[in-house]
């Protein structure tokens, strides 16, 4: 096997969810997690930290797509508009391996208290690049924290039906949906 191999990262995801859903997060080790995947740890540790990193492996990019879809929406666009266009960025980068690997990331992280504290902070931190990206369009602050809540919100609702087995909608259209059906549910809050 070579060294560099382009896929690594992705076979150590898939190799830990494996491990974590066959023998629970916390009876695996980090060589078993190299050792699944064909790789060393050496390796494995190139890629991450540690074994819960694993599991909010994407956070960085998503984070990244998001806050690219804003800075690059039109000029004009309200600051849900632009958060619309985060999340068509980020959910078109989305691929079959993302889905795939969902419902047994969600299961996983299900089972301990630790890893549900990661993935809220995960939520915390995508929100926190959309806000950036919204207030670096010059959006008000108080304006920007709301909208990019809102549209990690959005996109947690439409991941989580993503990966749904009964699915057949691309996650770029749940992410849209979802996006409407927050706005609406806020402008009935009046």
């Amino acid at each position: 096997m070579p060294r560099w191999d382009p896929d690594a990262r992705e076979r150590l995801v898939a190799a830990a969810l494996q491990l974590f859903t066959d023998q629970g997060y916390d009876n695996t080790t980090v060589a078993e997690i190299a050792e699944q995947a064909g790789l060393t740890k050496s390796t494995f540790f190139r890629h991450f930290t540690d074994k819960r990193e694993v599991l909010s492996a994407g956070q960085e990019v998503l984070s990244r797509l998001f806050a690219e879809g804003i800075a690059a929406a039109p000029p004009e666009a309200t600051p849900l508009s632009a958060i619309a266009a985060g999340l068509d960025r980020a959910a078109g980068a989305m691929t079959d391996f993302n889905r795939e690997l969902g419902p047994r990331l969600h299961a996983v992280i299900a089972t301990s208290a630790e890893l549900q504290e990661r993935a809220a902070l995960k939520q915390v931190g995508m929100a926190a690049a959309m806000a950036d990206a919204l207030r670096a369009r010059d959006v008000p602050p108080l304006t920007a924290t709301l909208a990019a809540e809102v549209g990690a919100l959005a996109f947690k609702e439409a991941y989580s039906n993503w990966v749904a087995d009964d699915n057949t909608e691309d996650l770029g259209s749940l992410a849209r949906t979802a996006l409407d059906d927050l706005r609406a549910s806020v402008d009935n809050l009046d």
